[in-house]
């Protein structure tokens, strides 16, 4: 076997470093990263499976554009006639408003479950379908409120759990749910609840105590697969 010179050994480490760090040696720290998440998922938490039951926001590339909420049912849905339920469309400011907020909260909870971070771009995102519930509370809350009342909305949204949200977004989509349902029922009564910082502190407790009560808690999409 022909012994090489500190000179040839050097230069054939150099050769060889590159391919070290793409099969994912310890000298590759990009790549060890890779494939470490719980499981594959497409926009917030939405898992990478076929026609899953999630959320879409819709962001329009004018600024002038509205951002829409819908929600698309995937295999559970009915029929086809039934498979998108479009919830709520905000005003760009109003979204503008809550969207770091959210994107914010959204990543923290996805980041506890090893799951990849997104954030919003223009067109469409996708949402898991109870994180989707979640924001579709604040959006109802802050789709007709007064612009200055929106920083205490999103602070007393945060302070939910999300299974208090889970419960308000069962509770208005059962009558009010619709793209068309403002400013009436529990549509309206979000808005106060959220906008009010008294109310709010009302409700929060009593909500906790309707949810342990009455309503078992769904499995999150965020642990796996529907």
């Amino acid at each position: 076997m022909p012994v090489r010179s500190g000179a040839q050994a050097a230069q054939a480490n150099k050769k060889e470093a590159p391919e070290a760090i793409k099969t994912g040696s310890k000298t590759g720290k990009a790549s060890s990263r890779k494939g470490t998440y719980a499981h594959q998922t497409l926009g917030f938490g939405v898992p990478a499976t076929r026609d899953p039951h999630h959320f879409k926001v819709v962001i329009p590339k004018a600024n002038s554009g509205r951002v829409q909420i819908s929600e698309y049912l995937g295999l559970q849905a009915s029929s086809d006639e039934f498979a998108v339920i479009d919830r709520v469309s905000l005003e760009r400011p109003r979204w503008t408003a809550i969207r770091s907020e959210v994107q914010r909260a959204f990543n923290a909870g996805l980041k506890a479950h090893n799951l990849k971070s997104a954030s919003w771009k223009v067109g469409d995102n996708p949402v898991d379908r109870l994180l989707g519930k979640e924001l579709c509370v604040l959006a109802w809350a802050v789709e007709g409120m007064e612009m200055e009342n929106i920083p205490v909305a999103v602070r007393n949204w945060l302070a939910l759990r999300p299974e208090e949200r889970w419960w308000l977004f069962g509770m208005t989509s059962m009558s009010t749910g619709g793209i068309n349902d403002s400013n009436k029922g529990w549509r309206l009564a979000l808005r106060h609840a959220l906008g009010d910082v008294a109310q709010s502190e009302l409700l929060q407790p009593r909500g906790r105590r309707e949810i342990v009560k009455h309503d078992p808690l769904p499995t999150l999409d965020l642990f796996g697969d529907e």
